[in-house]
């Protein structure tokens, strides 16, 4: 048998399975990556920094015995069936205490089979989410772990070394048992679904005022200079600014607004009715998405409804300061929302996830970081049980900033016909979030009515059920 010399394994080679080896491989680690594509093994290898420890091979089998023990490897494979194969292959291969882990987007249940499954066997599985994409992968993601805490100390060192830092703290933490992690990084999806309907939404509402790419660029670029900073706001800006090398036009004008999706916002907001927990600004954005895929649709019935002026008289200035506090308003909004139902979904299925370190964690590397996330990580460590963020008296400070104007600009996208989903959805979630009474007391009347479902009092507990209309 080969002499073991590597410290980690990487099932995938593909751009982020090579780009997280890389990142170890250049603070120290000896890594070895598997692809059965020998190309990818060899972009491996070529993409290594010169005098660092990396190697790739086309057998699996190979790859395991030149781990050193306890074997630790991660797979990067499509979620699904692909990693349940993946994790059939290794089990002949694989010795008690080895550590396995699953890098992908996969679905927080199959991680909670995939771990009961090896656990039997002697083996420790963890699910951990990753966020930054390509480039994050090489120079410093936001990671996300989950599951076997014995496990997560043998992979600590490693992923506190290439993960992303803030103020010299690193953007990984422990977040919990089970399928924990690939919860934290659904629901992270699922906020990132959501700031970025907002931010087309505003988008959309500044071209309203006449602002061409150039000013549009201009005021993303200030925004995200202030605080509203972010990722997202900055590559928002950007994008404005990139030419299409087919014609001379700017290429955001040249795409096409049917958008995909991967599925992990839809599972955010299945799995939050599940719980139940209110995102509607999150399922907001997974239905637009599936809406801007009806575009045959949308052009017949563009031409058959007539559309209000879609102009504002709104000066220029002001207008985009109103959608300023709107998108900020949103965005707080959909962090409100996902972090209630992480704090629900830790009780609800005792994952134990420590909301400050998920927040922590987010404020570096990943695709939702932003300065916000340095206010709500003061208020989860003031009161780490917080139910939801918008009873912070800092957040709330930061709302009432930005409600008025969201209310103004909630009503010129209602009439001038603007599709304003997510901030309408925000200022209806936050309205009846602060409604002391809401009139849900109807609904209980009506449900009693139809179908004898009882109905509670405000005066005297227990159920009630009255025969209506005698």
């Amino acid at each position: 048998m080969a002499q073991s010399v590597f410290d980690f394994g990487m099932i995938g080679l593909g751009v982020m399975g090579r780009n997280l080896l890389l990142n170890m491989a250049d603070h120290g680690f000896s890594v070895i990556g598997f692809d059965k594509d020998n190309t990818k093994t060899g972009a491996l290898e070529s993409a290594a920094t010169a005098g660092t420890t990396v190697k790739g091979v086309a057998e699996l089998a190979t790859m395991v015995q030149l781990l050193e023990r306890p074997r630790k490897l991660m797979m990067l494979v499509p979620a699904g069936k692909p990693v349940d194969d993946v994790i059939e292959s290794l089990i002949p291969l694989l010795e008690k205490g080895d550590v396995v882990i699953d890098g992908g987007n996969s679905h927080y249940t199959d991680t909670l089979r995939r771990v009961k499954y090896l656990r039997e066997k002697g083996i420790h599985f963890m699910g951990i989410g990753v966020s930054g994409g390509e480039k994050g992968a090489r120079t410093g993601p936001s990671i996300m772990p989950g599951g076997d805490q014995e496990a997560y100390n043998h992979v600590k060192p490693m992923l506190e070394a290439i993960s992303a830092k803030v103020n010299g703290t690193p953007c990984v933490a422990y977040l919990g048992k089970e399928g924990a992690g690939h919860y934290v990084k659904m629901v992270h999806n699922g906020i990132e679904y959501a700031i970025m309907q907002l931010i087309s939404e505003a988008y959309s509402l500044l071209k309203l005022a006449g602002l061409d790419n150039d000013r549009l660029h201009q005021v993303f670029k200030s925004w995200n200079e202030g605080d509203l900073q972010s990722f997202l706001v900055e590559i928002t800006a950007d994008i404005f600014l990139q030419k299409d090398d087919k014609t001379s036009n700017r290429l955001v004008d040249m795409i096409s607004d049917k958008a995909g999706s991967k599925g992990t916002g839809k599972w955010t907001s299945q799995d939050a009715m599940e719980l139940p927990v209110a995102v509607p600004v999150i399922d907001s954005a997974v239905a637009l998405r599936t809406l801007s895929g009806y575009k045959d649709e949308r052009v017949q019935a563009a031409g058959l409804y007539k559309s209000p002026a879609g102009t504002i008289n709104t000066p220029a200035d002001t207008w985009i300061q109103q959608v300023h506090d709107a998108l900020h308003f949103g965005i707080i909004i959909s962090y409100a929302q996902g972090l209630a139902m992480l704090h629900q979904a830790s009780k609800e299925l005792d994952m134990q996830i420590p909301l400050p370190e998920a927040v922590k964690v987010w404020r570096g590397g990943c695709i939702i970081r932003s300065t916000l996330l340095e206010v709500y990580l003061k208020a989860y460590q003031a009161a780490p049980e917080l139910p939801n963020i918008l009873l912070n008296k800092d957040v709330a400070a930061l709302v009432e900033n930005a409600i008025t104007n969201t209310r103004a600009v909630v009503a010129q996208a209602a009439q001038t016909g603007t599709a304003a989903a997510a901030i309408m959805s925000s200022l209806a979630y936050f309205d009846a979030y602060r409604t002391e009474r809401m009139p849900t007391n109807l609904v209980q009347a009506q449900r009693d009515y139809f179908g004898a479902h009882t109905y509670q009092r405000i005066d005297v507990p227990g159920s009630f059920h009255t025969v209506w209309g005698e």
